[in-house]
Protein backbone atom coordinates (compact mmCIF):
# COMPACT_ATOMS: atom_id res chain seq x y z
CA UNK A 1 0.00 0.00 0.00
CA UNK A 2 1.33 3.52 -0.68
CA UNK A 3 1.53 6.06 2.10
CA UNK A 4 -1.55 8.10 1.95
CA UNK A 5 -3.54 4.73 2.46
CA UNK A 6 -1.21 3.66 5.33
CA UNK A 7 -1.84 6.66 7.24
CA UNK A 8 -5.80 6.40 7.06
CA UNK A 9 -5.51 2.21 8.31
CA UNK A 10 -2.89 3.32 10.66
CA UNK A 11 -4.47 6.41 12.18
CA UNK A 12 -7.59 4.36 12.56
CA UNK A 13 -6.03 1.47 14.53
CA UNK A 14 -4.39 3.88 16.82
CA UNK A 15 -8.07 5.77 17.45
CA UNK A 16 -9.14 2.31 17.92
CA UNK A 17 -7.06 1.89 21.30
CA UNK A 18 -8.46 2.65 24.40
CA UNK A 19 -6.55 5.10 26.57
CA UNK A 20 -5.72 2.09 29.42
CA UNK A 21 -3.89 0.57 25.77
CA UNK A 22 -2.33 3.53 25.04
CA UNK A 23 -1.00 4.18 28.72
CA UNK A 24 -0.09 0.47 28.84
CA UNK A 25 1.59 0.26 25.66
CA UNK A 26 3.60 3.34 26.36
CA UNK A 27 5.15 2.00 29.59
CA UNK A 28 6.20 -1.14 27.73
CA UNK A 29 7.57 1.14 24.73
CA UNK A 30 9.68 3.42 27.48
CA UNK A 31 10.84 0.38 29.48
CA UNK A 32 12.12 -1.14 26.18
CA UNK A 33 13.88 1.61 25.60
CA UNK A 34 16.03 1.46 28.93
CA UNK A 35 16.80 -1.70 28.29
CA UNK A 36 17.92 -1.28 24.59
CA UNK A 37 19.78 1.73 24.64
CA UNK A 38 22.78 2.36 27.05
CA UNK A 39 22.12 5.93 27.63
CA UNK A 40 25.15 6.85 29.58
CA UNK A 41 26.88 6.24 25.85
CA UNK A 42 24.60 9.29 24.34
CA UNK A 43 24.75 13.21 25.20
CA UNK A 44 21.60 14.86 23.81
CA UNK A 45 18.26 13.16 22.69
CA UNK A 46 15.81 15.02 20.75
CA UNK A 47 12.11 13.70 22.09
CA UNK A 48 8.92 14.44 20.96
CA UNK A 49 5.84 16.23 23.38
CA UNK A 50 3.29 13.63 22.32
CA UNK A 51 -0.10 15.00 21.59
CA UNK A 52 -2.56 12.73 24.20
CA UNK A 53 -5.89 13.62 21.80
CA UNK A 54 -4.37 12.06 18.94
CA UNK A 55 -3.53 8.97 20.86
CA UNK A 56 -0.02 9.15 20.61
CA UNK A 57 2.82 7.31 22.44
CA UNK A 58 3.18 8.82 25.58
CA UNK A 59 6.61 10.24 25.67
CA UNK A 60 6.63 12.15 29.33
CA UNK A 61 7.23 8.34 30.31
CA UNK A 62 11.12 8.84 28.73
CA UNK A 63 12.06 12.22 29.45
CA UNK A 64 10.72 12.14 32.98
CA UNK A 65 12.83 9.13 33.51
CA UNK A 66 16.26 10.37 31.55
CA UNK A 67 15.71 13.32 34.12
CA UNK A 68 15.23 11.44 36.89
CA UNK A 69 17.80 8.45 36.37
CA UNK A 70 20.10 10.07 33.82
CA UNK A 71 20.29 14.12 34.71
CA UNK A 72 23.83 13.93 32.34
CA UNK A 73 21.78 13.21 29.60
CA UNK A 74 20.29 16.72 27.94
CA UNK A 75 16.84 16.19 26.65
CA UNK A 76 15.59 18.61 23.71
CA UNK A 77 12.40 18.79 21.95
CA UNK A 78 10.81 20.32 19.33
CA UNK A 79 9.46 23.43 18.17
CA UNK A 80 8.16 24.68 14.88
CA UNK A 81 9.78 27.81 13.75
CA UNK A 82 7.93 30.62 13.33
CA UNK A 83 10.85 31.76 10.53
CA UNK A 84 11.44 28.61 8.32
CA UNK A 85 8.37 26.48 9.47
CA UNK A 86 10.85 23.81 10.18
CA UNK A 87 11.82 21.78 13.11
CA UNK A 88 14.23 23.34 16.02
CA UNK A 89 15.41 21.52 18.96
CA UNK A 90 15.00 23.79 22.36
CA UNK A 91 16.05 21.94 25.72
CA UNK A 92 13.75 20.28 27.65
CA UNK A 93 14.13 20.14 31.43
CA UNK A 94 12.15 19.55 34.43
CA UNK A 95 11.67 23.34 34.48
CA UNK A 96 10.63 24.02 30.54
CA UNK A 97 7.68 25.80 30.36
CA UNK A 98 5.27 24.10 27.10
CA UNK A 99 2.94 26.05 25.15
CA UNK A 100 0.68 24.78 22.83
CA UNK A 101 1.32 26.13 18.87
CA UNK A 102 -1.54 26.71 16.59
CA UNK A 103 -1.76 23.27 15.57
CA UNK A 104 -2.14 22.27 19.47
CA UNK A 105 0.93 20.77 20.25
CA UNK A 106 2.82 21.32 22.65
CA UNK A 107 6.31 22.99 22.55
CA UNK A 108 9.19 24.50 24.82
CA UNK A 109 9.63 28.17 25.56
CA UNK A 110 13.01 29.44 24.73
CA UNK A 111 15.73 31.30 23.17
CA UNK A 112 18.42 28.57 22.70
CA UNK A 113 18.14 26.72 19.66
CA UNK A 114 20.51 23.40 19.84
CA UNK A 115 22.28 22.63 16.33
CA UNK A 116 21.08 19.45 14.80
CA UNK A 117 24.90 18.00 14.59
CA UNK A 118 24.63 18.01 18.54
CA UNK A 119 22.05 15.58 18.67
CA UNK A 120 23.13 11.68 19.60
CA UNK A 121 19.75 10.20 19.52
CA UNK A 122 16.00 11.05 17.99
CA UNK A 123 13.09 9.57 18.99
CA UNK A 124 10.89 10.32 15.87
CA UNK A 125 7.18 9.84 16.08
CA UNK A 126 5.85 6.86 13.89
CA UNK A 127 2.36 6.26 12.61
CA UNK A 128 3.55 3.05 10.57
CA UNK A 129 6.85 1.97 9.27
CA UNK A 130 8.09 -0.87 6.81
CA UNK A 131 10.82 -3.96 7.09
CA UNK A 132 13.20 -1.49 5.75
CA UNK A 133 13.09 1.05 8.76
CA UNK A 134 10.52 3.50 6.32
CA UNK A 135 8.32 5.56 8.14
CA UNK A 136 4.93 7.40 7.77
CA UNK A 137 4.24 10.14 10.10
CA UNK A 138 1.59 12.38 9.50
CA UNK A 139 2.48 13.72 6.06
CA UNK A 140 3.89 16.84 6.03
CA UNK A 141 7.87 16.15 5.94
CA UNK A 142 9.15 18.14 8.72
CA UNK A 143 11.08 15.26 10.85
CA UNK A 144 12.55 13.67 7.12
CA UNK A 145 13.59 17.57 6.85
CA UNK A 146 14.90 17.54 10.50
CA UNK A 147 16.57 14.00 10.26
CA UNK A 148 18.33 14.94 7.29
CA UNK A 149 20.46 17.87 8.95
CA UNK A 150 21.13 15.29 11.93
CA UNK A 151 24.68 14.43 12.59
CA UNK A 152 25.59 11.10 10.18
CA UNK A 153 26.12 9.03 13.20
CA UNK A 154 22.16 10.29 15.22
CA UNK A 155 20.43 7.24 15.84
CA UNK A 156 17.03 7.43 14.40
CA UNK A 157 15.16 5.65 16.83
CA UNK A 158 10.76 5.35 15.60
CA UNK A 159 8.18 4.97 18.45
CA UNK A 160 5.11 2.73 17.26
CA UNK A 161 2.61 0.90 18.86
CA UNK A 162 2.36 -1.74 16.17
CA UNK A 163 4.59 -4.04 13.73
CA UNK A 164 6.17 -3.07 10.64
CA UNK A 165 4.36 -3.73 7.09
CA UNK A 166 6.15 -6.04 4.67
CA UNK A 167 6.73 -2.47 2.36
CA UNK A 168 5.26 1.26 1.78
CA UNK A 169 5.00 1.61 -1.93
CA UNK A 170 6.08 4.96 -2.45
CA UNK A 171 9.15 5.82 -0.63
CA UNK A 172 11.04 9.01 -2.09
CA UNK A 173 14.49 10.62 -1.58
CA UNK A 174 13.86 12.71 1.05
CA UNK A 175 12.14 9.95 3.00
CA UNK A 176 14.80 9.17 5.72
CA UNK A 177 14.90 6.27 7.28
CA UNK A 178 14.87 4.93 10.97
CA UNK A 179 17.84 2.93 12.38
CA UNK A 180 15.09 1.43 14.68
CA UNK A 181 11.99 0.94 16.20
CA UNK A 182 10.61 0.13 19.32
CA UNK A 183 6.97 -0.92 20.22
CA UNK A 184 5.17 -2.61 23.25
CA UNK A 185 6.54 -6.17 22.77
CA UNK A 186 9.70 -6.11 20.69
CA UNK A 187 12.63 -3.74 19.10
CA UNK A 188 12.99 -3.56 15.49
CA UNK A 189 16.83 -2.98 14.07
CA UNK A 190 17.29 -1.50 10.35
CA UNK A 191 20.59 -2.46 8.62
CA UNK A 192 21.89 0.24 6.36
Amino acid sequence: MNKSELRKVYLEKRRALSPNDVSEKSRQIADLLFVEFDLKAIETIHCYISIPRLGEIDTSLIYQRIWAEFPFVRMVAPRMSSVTGEIESLNLTPKTELLENSWGIREPVGNEIIDPSEIHAVLVPVLCYDRGGNRIGYGKGFYDRFLAKCRPDCRKIGLSFFAPVDKIDDIDEQDVPLDQCLTPGRSYAFQR
